[in-house]
């Protein structure tokens, strides 16, 4: 798959802070691609000096492999986590002021039917919701009609309706052969949107593939849950993997039948048991450590 955008052993120092530590990322063309890291990690200087707002200290980044120049601020579309909007402006008006910025820009009436901006056209973007507001800034983010397009944190804020309501908006774009860099909080949204992630921890790369594969390196097995109340003692001395996980008991195993059998025979109430899959959250915190970052 040809890269879209490429970093070469990229470094960020600040006085007495490295943010960046050399890393390596080459982000296919069409997919979606998931930074993730905890707070401090070093993903927002990564982001920002690939969005070509910020200067490396050291090492490169190329776009269709050139260095980051005209051709990519025409050709790149980003909708930053905070974006102040000019007042006493409609929805309509600021799409046309944003339209006047660009050289090729895609049709204003095609961008309203794509995020869904057509009841609120006349409405102050004072008074849009979260979520309107949010499909306002895709829309402007989208109306150069970039290849590449970054969206930092984009649902933060947003209700469960809302947030999938952008999910889907999402999808719809990078079914138009757009390439997207999403990073997010939220592992649900990088496991529903991204093709591919990436794990940041202390300036690096710690972890990363598709999500599929990440769970299978990390994870063999699965989880069961059982309520403190229904295993009693009985799971003492089975030799199994026990967490303590407050009113549930977490067991894992890689051979479910032998270990179901196991608590049968030994009289653990099954009934109200668990099976879950691991998820991202679980493999986030198993990769990054549950210290809480400042």
């Amino acid at each position: 798959m040809t890269s879209i955008i490429t970093a070469h052993k990229l470094a960020k120092h600040y006085p007495g802070v490295i943010a960046v530590d050399g890393i390596d990322l080459s982000i296919p063309q069409g997919i979606c691609f998931g930074l993730l890291g905890p707070n401090g990690a070093g993903k927002t200087t990564t982001i920002e000096i690939l969005e070509g707002i910020h200067l490396p200290t050291s090492g490169t980044v190329t776009y269709k492999g050139e260095p980051l120049g005209t051709r990519y601020r025409e050709e790149v579309g980003i909708q930053f986590q905070h974006t102040a909007l000019q007042e006493f402006l409609t929805v309509r008006e600021t799409l046309e002021l944003f339209e006047r910025l660009y050289h090729h820009t895609v049709p204003i009436p095609e961008l309203i039917e794509l995020c869904s901006l057509a009841d609120i056209l006349n409405r102050d973007t004072r008074k849009l919701s979260g979520g309107q507001r949010q499909r306002l800034l895709l829309a402007l983010a989208l109306i150069n009609d970039p290849d590449l397009i970054f969206l930092d944190e984009p649902t933060t804020g947003l209700d469960p309706q809302a947030r999938r309501n952008f999910w889907d908006l999402v999808k719809l774009v990078k079914s138009r052969n757009k390439t997207i860099v999403l990073t997010t909080h939220y592992m649900e949204e990088a496991y529903a949107l991204c093709d591919e992630i990436a794990i940041m921890d202390k300036g690096r790369i710690v972890s990363q593939g598709t999500p599929a594969q990440l769970l299978s390196q990390h994870f063999g097995d699965v989880v069961l849950q059982i309520p403190r109340v229904d295993s009693g003692s009985q799971l003492a001395g089975l030799g199994l993997k026990v967490v303590d996980a407050g009113d549930m008991l977490e067991i894992s195993t890689s051979q479910l039948h032998q270990t179901l059998q196991r608590l049968m025979e030994n009289g653990v109430n099954l009934d109200r048991l668990r099976i879950r899959a691991w998820t991202l959250e679980d493999l986030f915190i198993n990769v990054t450590g549950k210290t809480l970052r400042p």
